[in-house]
């Protein structure tokens, strides 16, 4: 067995960040364990200050390319609570429809660019081009499906056009139902494919209880746009109330900020969102839990990608059932926005304080507006997924590495990757995800 390493990932790349893993065990003993984030400060909510609440949606949708539509929902959610404005029940649900096609193309990117190569033996995804060509060909069609259909409903699926505060400028008419429907049936077969080739995943048996956090509701919905903050242990808050979940603090090796509820660290993602609301899947999606042996509470964070494979199901469902539903009841294209809105449009303009919460794909999204009586934001908060999930990576790392110490140099690089891996850190086209260099071994 091992007693001493150092492990030194230098320039942990991410699309929005960068960060070093820095693990030190001398004579058997864990010194050192640390998720070091060194990226810049990114400034969003200093952008957003003296602009209009109106146009927010297309500021904070610029925070990812991957969950660009996420940011804009929360956006959207946050400024019209501040504004006192309740949507109506057709733009609710084109909303969530929205969010079903962002959540199913993100966790398709990370089962298929990210998870694959590593279960698969390779250290990218290039590789399978040769080796896999069947299923890179599948992984891309099934993208570029997703990126089609939001391309029909919000203009384009990267900072989407047509989703604003108040509603939709554009609205799907009849030839666009049928063209979103023929692309999403198109893709249960792939789907299906996809269920049968994460059975042969073998993943990593590690587990450390942890606290699970999410949107939580009363009713049969399983909650993706709206609902409380609820979690594993027993916490239950209104969304306005975030701050008391998050309760965000600072460590000297991270510019980023930790969090924690109950305990140390807390999860949020697809695990954590099965954890919670597992009952309230698509029926579906209940069945591939329990072909697969998922049943709550599941606390093995490489498991988080399973999760999304049952999330892929439901909101591939969900979603065809929203677009059957519209088709059978037609879409009142009366509620099309067509000029901006502002102080002069529609939506009355006056001073408040809106919290939007939306579950995105990596997990709970938090965005807080404070504006004036002119529709300006006077102060602005956004509290991301990842954000929330680096204390619990880190935590999860400390626990990792004393049960693998015995273990070859290239074993550990590999658990170490894959575990930072399964929380599918905000990252989009970057498959090797850790660049794992031992010193002194």
């Amino acid at each position: 067995m091992s007693k001493n390493i150092k492990v030194n990932v230098e320039y942990l790349t991410r699309v929005e960040g960068h960060g070093n893993i820095v693990v030190n065990v001398k004579d058997g003993k864990l010194e050192e364990c640390r998720l070091d984030i060194i990226e810049s400060p990114r400034f969003f909510e200093g952008m957003l200050r003296g602009r209009s609440i109106f146009e927010a949606q297309h500021i904070t949708s610029r925070i990812c390319g991957i969950c660009a539509c996420g940011h804009t929902l929360a956006s959207i959610q946050a400024a019209e609570d501040a504004l006192g404005f309740i949507p109506s029940e057709q733009t609710i649900k084109l909303r969530k429809l929205l969010l079903h096609l962002e959540n199913l193309d993100s966790h398709i990117l990370h089962i298929y660019l990210l998870v694959a190569p590593d279960i698969l033996g390779v250290k990218s995804f290039v590789p399978l081009i040769q080796t896999h060509n069947v299923v890179v060909r599948r992984a891309l069609r099934m993208k570029k499906a997703c990126n089609d259909a939001c391309d029909i409903l919000v203009g384009r699926h990267v900072h989407p056009i047509s989703c604003i505060v108040g509603g939709f400028t554009k609205l799907p008419r009849e030839k666009e139902l049928n063209r979103m429907l023929e692309i999403l049936n198109g893709l249960r077969p792939d789907m299906e494919a996809t269920v049968e080739l994460a059975k042969t995943f073998a993943f990593p048996q590690f587990s450390r209880e942890t606290e699970y956090v999410g949107l939580v509701n009363d009713h049969g919905e399983f909650p993706m746009l709206s609902g409380e903050i609820g979690s594993t242990d027993g916490l239950r808050l209104n969304k306005k109330d975030y701050l008391k979940l998050t309760n965000e603090f600072v460590v000297s090796h991270s510019s980023a900020k930790f969090t924690k509820a109950s305990r140390q660290s807390y999860a949020v993602g697809a695990l954590a969102r099965f954890n919670l609301n597992c009952d309230k899947l698509h029926p579906q999606a209940k069945e591939l839990a329990k072909v697969l042996g998922m049943k709550p509470i599941v606390d093995n964070p490489y498991l988080n990608t399973v999760a999304q494979l049952i999330e892929c199901v439901h909101s591939l469902e969900e979603s065809i059932e929203i677009l059957q539903e519209f088709k059978t009841k037609g879409v009142d294209c009366s509620q099309e926005i067509v000029v901006g809105l502002n102080e002069k449009g529609t939506i009355p303009v006056k001073a408040g304080n809106g919290v939007g919460a939306v579950e995105v794909p990596r997990g709970i999204l938090f965005h807080n507006y404070e504006i004036d009586n002119k529709g300006k934001i006077v102060n602005a908060n956004c509290i991301i997924p990842t954000g929330q999930n680096l204390n619990n990576i880190e935590l999860d790392m400390a626990a990792l590495v004393p049960q693998i110490l015995d273990k070859s140099q290239e074993e550990i690089t590999l658990l170490m990757e894959m575990l930072v891996r399964a929380y599918d850190p905000c990252i989009s086209c970057s498959a090797h995800f850790l660049n794992v260099k031992f010193v002194g071994r």
